[in-house]
């Protein structure tokens, strides 16, 4: 028990170092606006498409299919929230495709398309979709799963509880899986970061964009924990395993805890600790089942003693579990509706049952199957059936986590409704972002940043707003806008008292003789 405190200590100062390390983030990413709108039209093609997340970007992929069909290169750079696509300037008439791919705050790719018409709406050619590289990466994402949980899992199992070698074969398999997996996932995420083709995975670019983000440390100490414990399988003793396979166990905990959208999500310090221990406490349980399932089958004397210490652990572990699973979950869902109303509370509701299924098991395998053992020792093959379901059941479970990797949790698709209404305006002259906050009907406060034409800061001595709704006969509105510390021209408590498609004029005043005009329109919900 000295030495499970120990690794409890140990594991918890390198989560407290991680935790000081990390930085705050509330990614994944989501657009949340984009200027043309998708599905507009508009009379004249415009210079910049401008596409607004919900957080700062890293843009690594952004491409254009013209309304006839062929690719065209645009250039893009990343501006605070937005990232700026400036277009070609010989545009047909006709639906334009613009697909863009960034990589979040939590070291995922976004990918998406938008289409806007330049004078009227036509048929286009769509991008390609990525079906297969998705299929492998969650392929990937599954082995790495069973190499941290079956692999440095099995390995800590026989060293702290097991103290033998049942379950190798399996547990050596799992190691050598998960090793492929890690590998695998890096250098398929950066094929999905730069929207290359599967084939993308043998040229340098790829494993460098991939490093660049929050999966590589993750990935790293991943491939530390199962190389770790590949050295603990073959340990001299069993000192030298129980630290190896100690330090193992903290490595697949901290993997976890420091990149993915659980990691990214505040609080931090409740969810990368309930990432620590969740991961942990799955890799106590899964890796115990193939050692356990051998000794049944072949009806070792020590086995009463394995199951007995096993179970003394095993009910504050799947506590353990439990607790920090549902911390997650409250974190990630916001409302018991996105168990149904999202794709990631589907996944979730599915993940649930199949937890259930699984905890039926053991609680049979415990009251049941392991008292029956103890009247009649020949009485095994219940036991070797409930492992083997439970087992099935675990990889079962992993393929639906792995699932996640595609689906941006729900607290961020609700993060996205209360982002402000963002309107780019561009010209030659100068580039107009403005955030209409909530950009709804009532009460809304105005952030105009004024940029030049190339991005740089513009200077205004004034700046003046005008609003109005011509189809609703509102007449123009007028409010001066005041410079605030951030930089930007503010203008607060405009009234929006209908929705519709309103008329904006921003006048920046330069010098008594020069004033630049910008005009655009804007959708009030």
């Amino acid at each position: 028990m000295r030495a499970v405190a120990s690794l409890v200590v140990a594991g918890l100062a390198a989560l407290f170092v991680t935790l000081c390390l990390a930085t705050s983030a509330d990614a994944h990413a989501v657009l949340i606006a984009a200027e043309p709108a998708d599905g507009s039209v508009v009379t004249v093609a415009p210079k910049m498409v401008a596409l607004r997340f919900n957080e700062a970007v890293a843009p690594t992929a952004v491409s254009l299919l013209d309304a006839v069909g062929k690719p065209r290169d645009v250039t893009i750079r990343a501006v605070d929230q937005s990232v700026m696509v400036t277009l070609p300037a010989d545009l047909p008439q006709g639906t334009q495709v613009v697909s863009y791919r960034v990589v979040s705050q939590d070291g995922h790719p976004v990918a998406g398309s938008l289409l806007f018409s330049i004078g009227v709406v036509t048929g286009s050619a769509t991008p390609a979709g990525d079906g297969l590289l998705h299929v492998l990466i969650w392929l990937a994402r599954l082995g790495l799963y069973l190499g941290l949980f079956a692999g440095v899992g099995g390995v800590f199992f026989a060293a702290w509880i097991g103290q033998g070698a049942a379950g190798g074969r399996l547990i050596m398999w799992s190691l050598a899986i998960g090793l492929i997996g890690a590998v695998a996932s890096l250098g398929l995420q950066g094929v999905d970061l730069l929207n290359l083709p599967i084939t993308g995975v043998l040229t340098w670019a790829a494993w460098a964009s991939a490093a660049g983000t929050s999966l590589f440390p993750a990935l790293l100490l991943a491939i530390v924990a199962m190389l770790l414990a590949a050295i603990a399988w073959r340990s001299p003793s069993f000192s030298a395993a129980f630290i190896r396979t100690a330090i193992a166990m903290i490595c697949v905990g901290l993997s976890f805890a420091v990149s993915g959208h659980a990691a990214t999500a505040s609080p931090q310090w409740l969810t990368r600790t309930a990432l620590f221990v969740h991961g942990v406490g799955l890799a106590f349980w899964m890796g115990a089942l193939a050692p356990l399932a051998v000794l049944a089958w072949q009806r070792k004397d020590s086995l009463l003693r394995v199951l007995g210490r096993f179970s003394m652990l095993a009910v504050p572990v799947v506590a353990l579990i439990l607790l920090s699973g549902l911390a997650l979950a409250v974190v990630q869902l916001e409302s018991f509706g996105a168990l149904i109303d999202t794709g990631y509370g589907n996944i979730l509701l599915a993940k649930l049952v199949l937890v259930s299924l699984l905890l039926t098991f053991a609680a049979l395998n415990r009251l049941v199957f392991t008292p029956a053992i103890a009247r009649e020792f020949h009485r095994t093959r219940p036991l070797q059936r409930s492992i083997a379901l439970e087992f099935v059941l675990m990889i079962a479970i992993l393929g639906l986590v792995a699932l996640w990797r595609f689906t941006p949790p729900p607290r961020v698709l609700a993060m996205s409704d209360d982002v402000p209404l963002a309107v780019h305006i561009h010209t030659d002259a100068a580039m107009f972002q403005v955030l209409i906050a909530p950009g709804k009907v009532g009460q809304n406060d105005f952030v105009l940043q004024l940029m030049n034409g190339d991005a740089s800061p513009f200077a205004a001595k004034e700046a003046t707003l005008t609003l109005s709704l011509p189809d609703r006969g509102i007449e123009p509105l007028e409010r001066s806008a005041a410079p605030g510390p951030d930089g930007y021209w503010h203008v607060k408590k405009v009234p929006l008292p209908v929705p519709g498609r309103w008329h904006m004029q921003i006048d920046a005043l330069v010098s008594d003789f020069k004033k630049v005009t910008l005009e655009e329109d804007f959708e009030v919900r």
